[in-house]
C-alpha cells in the first residue's frame, strides 16, 4: 500500500483533536465504505487507507512515534499490524476497525437503521487486556518463549456462556424485535433526522433472559485466568508490543474475545547499553596492554570474544565486532558491538611500582606533548576572541 502522510489522507492539520481525527475519518469511511461501492477497488483502497490513517492518528503512543519518525518509526513497534508496521492492514482489518468505533457490520445500518426482524450484524465483544513482559538483552538478541498467567474474564462452564440458567432460554427482545438497535425519527428545521442507537432493553444483544445463570448472574462469564505462550521473536526493543488474539477477557453472551496486547520492556544490562540494534562495551585495560598492545577478552551477547590490542592504544578507542549485536527484526542480519577502550587506573600501587612509576615518569617517552599553538588559534576563531 502506498504510504500518504496521514494527515493528508484525513485532511487534517497536524495540530487535530481526537474529535476532528473521528469526524474527518468518519465522512471518508462513509463515503468509500465498500456496502456503499460494491465491487469498486479504487473505494476499497481509499477506505484501508483512511482507516488505517485514522487507527495511528488517534492512539497517542501511535501518533506520537508518526509524529517523530514517519513511517519508519511504527514500523519498528512490533506488532503494529504485525511486525514491521501496516503492511498486512487489510480491509477485514479495516471493517471490524470502523465497526469497533461506529457500530454495524454496513454502513446502511449506520444510514437507515434495520428493519424489523432484521439479525444485528456486530457481535458483543470482550474488552482487549494489557500486560508488560521485561526481557534481558539476551532474550532478546535469541528470542524467547514465556508463558505467562493472565487473569481475564471467561466463559461460564454452568451455562455454556450463554447467561440463561439451565432449563430456561431466551426471549427476543420485544422492543427491537430482535434487531439489538432501535431508531427514532425527529424533526429539525433541517428536515428528518434518523438515528439508530442500541437498544437499551437487550443492551444490543436482541434478546433478553427471563432466569439468568446464578453463577454469571447472566453475564454468560466469570473471573478465571488462563496460561499464554508468548513467543518473542529476535529483535524487539523496549515499547514493542504484540497481538496474541482472543486472549483477552471472553464477551458477555458468546461474542467475540478480546485480545491480549503484550508490551515489552527492556531491563537494563550491567554490562552493554543498547542503540538501535548496535550494543556498546566499555571494556577497561591497563596501561600496559595500552602501550605495548596485547590480546584482550571482551563479552558479548554470546560468550566473550578475543580482540588484538595495538601498541598505543588511546583510550577512548573503538573496536567494532560485526555482527554481535541485536538481531535486526524480522530481516536478515544483525547489529555490531562497539567496544570503546578507556585505560584502568589503580587506586593505590606497591611501594616498588611506585618507584617504578616515577622512573618511568622521567623518561620522554611517558611524557605527553604539549598543546600545539593550531589548537588555541582553532579555539579563538570559534569563539571570535
Amino acid at each position: 500500500m502506498e504510504k500518504r502522510d496521514y494527515y493528508e489522507i484525513l485532511g487534517v492539520g497536524r495540530d487535530a483533536g481526537e474529535d476532528d481525527i473521528k469526524s474527518a475519518y468518519r465522512k471518508l469511511a462513509m463515503k468509500y465504505h465498500p456496502d456503499r461501492n460494491p465491487g469498486n477497488s479504487e473505494a476499497e483502497e481509499s477506505f484501508k487507507k483512511a482507516t488505517e490513517a485514522y487507527e495511528v492518528l488517534k492512539d497517542p503512543r501511535k501518533r506520537q512515534t508518526y509524529d517523530q519518525f514517519g513511517h519508519a518509526g511504527l514500523g519498528q513497534a512490533a506488532g503494529f499490524g504485525g511486525f514491521g508496521g501496516f503492511g498486512g492492514f487489510d480491509l477485514s482489518d479495516a471493517l471490524r476497525a470502523f465497526m469497533r468505533d461506529f457500530g454495524g457490520g454496513s454502513i446502511f445500518d449506520d444510514l437507515f437503521g434495520m428493519g424489523p426482524g432484521s439479525t444485528p450484524r456486530r457481535r458483543n465483544r470482550g474488552e482487549d487486556l494489557r500486560i508488560r513482559i521485561s526481557l534481558s538483552l539476551e532474550e532478546i538478541a535469541a528470542g524467547v518463549e514465556k508463558t505467562v498467567k493472565v487473569r481475564r474474564m471467561v466463559g461460564c462452564d454452568t451455562c455454556g456462556g450463554s447467561g440463561v440458567a439451565v432449563g430456561s432460554s431466551k426471549k427476543t427482545c420485544p422492543q427491537c424485535k430482535g434487531a439489538g438497535q432501535v431508531r427514532t425519527i425527529s424533526r429539525t428545521f433541517l428536515g428528518t433526522v434518523q438515528q439508530v442507537t442500541p437498544c437499551n432493553m437487550c443492551r444490543g444483544a436482541g434478546e433478553i433472559i427471563a432466569d439468568a445463570c446464578r453463577s454469571c448472574n447472566g453475564d454468560g462469564r466469570v473471573g478465571g485466568s488462563s496460561d499464554v505462550k508468548i513467543k518473542v521473536p529476535p529483535g524487539v526493543a523496549g515499547g514493542n508490543y504484540m497481538t496474541v488474539e482472543n486472549m483477552g477477557n471472553a464477551a458477555p453472551n458468546k461474542g467475540e474475545p478480546g485480545d491480549l496486547i503484550v508490551v515489552f520492556e527492556e531491563k537494563n544490562h550491567e554490562i552493554f547499553s543498547r542503540h538501535g540494534d548496535h550494543v556498546i562495551c566499555e571494556l577497561p585495560i591497563s596501561f600496559t596492554t595500552a602501550t605495548l598492545g596485547g590480546t584482550v577478552s571482551v563479552p558479548t551477547l554470546n560468550g566473550d570474544e578475543s580482540i588484538k590490542i595495538p601498541a598505543g592504544t588511546q583510550p577512548g578507542k573503538v573496536f567494532k565486532l560485526r555482527g554481535k549485536g541485536i538481531p535486526h527484526l524480522h530481516r536478515g542480519g544483525r547489529g555490531d558491538e562497539l567496544v570503546q577502550i578507556f585505560v584502568w587506573v589503580p587506586a593505590s600501587v606497591e611501594a616498588s611500582d611506585r618507584e617504578l612509576l616515577r622512573r618511568l615518569a622521567r623518561s620522554d617517552s611517558f611524557k605527553p606533548p604539549k598543546p600545539s599553538k593550531s589548537f588555541f588559534e582553532k579555539l579563538r576563531e570559534t569563539f571570535g576572541v
